[in-house]
């Protein structure tokens, strides 16, 4: 989806912006304030308070890209993970895309944002927020990536569970596609017993002990005598013991968390109180010593944290979702394009943030921002976004064909106070893409596109 600069800026001016916007990125990399000595920032803010610095901030371009980065935040649209889907980055139009996904504490988000080789060297800004009911989105994980370096590869721990938000936004005269995958996976680097996956899990959190005196406070991983017990993360043993209901058990502190693991009913222990110890270590042998006796051979495993006490440990072990593999080839043939419901059809739900719905006619034109395997992310003619199926869309064809009466002035969106884009005079032959609040979508002999009441 390429896009040239002289077209983002007009071409009398796009020298002295292209200089400004180097000055930009320079001061980006190597200027630092006395806020930023002191505070700690992100790429994202690092990049808008170089617009100040360089004067973009206020112009058209500049003010755009903020408008996008906060609308973002502000209208983020629900998704059900993992999430593959393709985008584009407009230089013209400042975008940001947006998902906002529930988390539940012990999980590892993975973002992986690719970009299609060949695109002109520019950064690209990666954000996760946590979402409070009514309370300002939180940062949580940030980065930026040069798209020379071609895939952005993004992990962090989910510490209490909720709602995130991830946005995504390039600089300014960024334009390219790219391709999202956003997926959850366990937090924990291995899983406690070696050759073992989710499936040998077979006593969960909370099951009732002694007769519904007690609670489980852990999960039960079956397997044969023997099998080693491994560290599941990097850590340092504090304790190797023996206790009337553990049995043989290894307590492992988790260097990174500061959460501790706890391993019991251990045929035989096979590390010492202080040693250090890596992922995939082996800590000891499963077994049922403690009060497993009468059961067949399994690994307890628990976590506590400080001041938590114990806490499900299913969400630290568990791969809650495949690995996105790739889109089918045809996947992104309505990138940038205008589409409409199908007239077949009365109309199309169109999904809109949180749970609201609306009923969209056959005239109603829809920019396509994104798409995933049997869904688009598409902007309505006000500005508000959403998903629609992609069966229930077709191009935009043209509804009509006209030559211009008068001079028409062409205007960003259907609404009395968006921005001119230019003046069309009297006699150009124009095609009517679609319809929206007493305005109608117009494409030039040039292929240049607008908003006009005709």
């Amino acid at each position: 989806m390429p896009f040239s600069l002289l077209t983002a800026l007009g071409t009398r001016r796009a020298g002295g912006w292209l200089l400004a916007l180097l000055v930009v990125l320079s001061s980006c990399s190597t200027s630092q304030t006395l806020t930023t000595l002191f505070q700690k920032t992100t790429p994202h803010e690092d990049y808008a308070r170089a617009l100040d610095r360089a004067g973009l901030r206020n112009a058209a371009l500049g003010q755009r890209w903020q408008a996008a980065a906060t609308q973002a935040l502000r209208d983020s649209l629900v998704v059900a993970l993992p999430v593959l889907e393709t985008g584009f980055f407009r230089a013209d139009q400042p975008t940001a895309a947006s998902y906002r996904y529930q988390v539940v504490a012990g999980e590892q988000v993975h973002v992986r944002l690719s970009l299609q080789p060949g695109v002109a060297p520019a950064r690209v800004f990666v954000d996760a927020f946590t979402l409070a009911p009514g309370q300002q989105p939180e940062l949580v994980k940030w980065t930026a990536t040069d798209t020379t370096a071609g895939t952005l590869d993004l992990r962090y721990r989910i510490e209490t569970s909720g709602q995130h938000l991830l946005r995504v936004q390039a600089e300014l005269l960024a334009a390219g596609r790219y391709t999202l995958r956003l997926w959850r996976e366990p937090s924990l680097s291995n899983f406690p017993v070696r050759g073992r996956g989710d499936q040998a899990v077979g006593s969960f959190w909370g099951a009732e002990r002694d007769g519904g005196a007690r609670r489980h406070e852990g999960v039960d991983i079956f397997a044969p005598r023997g099998t080693p017990a491994v560290a599941a993360a990097a850590g340092t043993i504090t304790r190797v013991g023996d206790t009337k209901i553990g049995g043989r058990v290894v307590w492992l502190l988790d260097a990174v968390t500061g959460q501790h693991l706890y391993y019991a009913h251990l045929d035989r222990q096979l590390v010492q109180a202080g040693q250090r110890v890596r992922p995939g270590d082996t800590l000891g042998l499963v077994g049922n010593t403690g009060n497993a006796r009468t059961t067949v051979p399994h690994l307890h495993f628990g976590i506590y944290q400080s001041g938590r006490g114990a806490v499900d440990p299913w969400p630290y072990l568990h791969r809650a979702d495949p690995v996105p593999a790739a889109l089918p080839a045809s996947a992104g043939e309505y990138l940038g394009q205008w589409v409409r419901p199908r007239s077949a059809k009365p109309g199309t739900q169109f999904k809109l943030t949180g749970s609201r719905t609306e009923l969209l006619t056959s005239s109603t034109p829809l920019r396509v921002l994104g798409q995933q395997r049997e869904r688009l992310r598409v902007e309505l003619p006000d500005g508000r976004r959403g998903y629609v199926a992609t069966r229930s869309i077709a191009p935009a064809q043209p509804l009509r064909r006209l030559t211009l009466p008068a001079d028409v002035e062409i205007q960003a969106q259907p609404a009395p106070v968006a921005a001119a884009l230019a003046a069309w005079p009297a006699r150009t032959p124009v095609v009517v893409l679609g319809r929206a609040s007493g305005y109608a979508l117009l494409r030039g002999p040039a292929g240049q596109e607008g908003w006009a009441r005709i």
